[in-house]
């Protein structure tokens, strides 16, 4: 049997297809309207050429980096992607251990199958939690007071979702999402009709906030302590630079992990004379480039290649 596991992601990837359900790995692997984003956010890598320099001494490499003040061994640590029980009975508890095991981190995400407080018991490790905003606010600062109070180091505000992207494959296959632990007496879920598309899409489109905007930072610094990333910015214009600034970079060579790993973490100092930008202005402590996995809105530059921008 260890003979045929497989070797790489693409692999992994076929035998996804053979044992999930159309509906769930259509979910995991499919992105935004034509798809263009999805496939570009592949095919951007494949115009990056390598420029080896040999006769180095690489007998000891040393991939370790630290990402606001946490030491890992290298610069991978696992992206926030919802309803883990799809693929696994043991959800999002599996990949914290999993993650751990490794000594990375993990974003948990807001849209997760496991609650805050079964990740947060499951092993130690260092976790951020990741928040999308409610048109009832109380809702995102229960979640985060309940993030914070079970140890999680950072809040991951993902602003690009103002309302879902259009994800074809979710509206043909009326998709119907795992019930959000999380949001367990918050808010009623289950009378959604699914009649003209997807469930998922639906529930966005009543529940999330369309009117987030920069002011909104300003409102989740006021009740958390906790440092804020800012998830989903993909122009110069959204993000800042920085002098002396560090970069995080992972990202997968296809798109069924493109949720399993991060984006691109462009990572501010903690000193002045910084070039002010909308980020730094609204008080964020790190920003995630990310085009969301293509899942948003289509035609928008692939992750990989709006990092020279930003």
């Amino acid at each position: 049997m260890e003979n045929n596991l497989p070797v790489n992601i693409r692999e992994y990837q076929e035998l996804a297809k053979k044992a999930l359900p159309k509906m769930h790995y259509d979910y995991i692997n499919g992105g935004a309207e034509d798809e263009h984003t999805l496939r570009d956010n592949i095919a951007a890598y494949g115009r990056i050429l390598l420029r080896p320099r040999v006769l180095v001494d690489v007998s000891n490499i040393d991939m370790s980096t630290n990402l606001l003040g946490y030491d890992m061994p290298s610069p991978i640590i696992v992206a926030p992607t919802g309803s883990h029980k799809l693929a696994n009975p043991e959800g999002e508890v599996a990949t914290a251990r999993a993650a751990a095991s490794c000594n990375t981190l993990m974003v948990l995400s807001f849209s997760a199958s496991c609650k805050i407080e079964e990740v947060a018991s499951s092993c130690n490790a260092i976790r951020f939690y990741q928040l999308y905003v409610f048109k009832n606010r109380d809702i995102s600062a229960t979640l985060v007071r309940r993030a914070e109070s079970h140890g999680f180091k950072a809040i991951v505000l993902t602003v690009d979702t103002p309302m879902l992207g259009r994800r074809e494959a979710d509206i043909r296959n009326k998709m119907v999402a795992p019930a959000n632990a999380n949001l367990e007496g918050l808010m009623p879920i289950d009378d959604l009709d699914t009649a003209d598309g997807s469930k998922l899409e639906k529930y966005a489109r009543d529940t999330l906030d369309p009117s987030l905007s920069w002011k909104d930072v300003e409102w989740l610094k006021s009740i958390t302590s906790l440092p804020i990333l800012l998830k989903g910015i993909v122009t110069a214009e959204d993000g800042k630079s920085v002098n002396a600034v560090r970069h995080l970079h992972s990202h997968s060579e296809d798109k069924f992990v493109d949720h399993l790993l991060s984006f691109i973490h462009e990572m501010l100092n903690n000193h002045g004379e910084q070039t002010a930008r909308k980020a730094v202005e609204a008080g964020a402590a790190g920003i995630i480039v990310s085009n969301h996995g293509a899942r948003q809105l289509d035609y928008a530059p692939a992750t990989i290649s709006a990092l020279e921008e930003v």
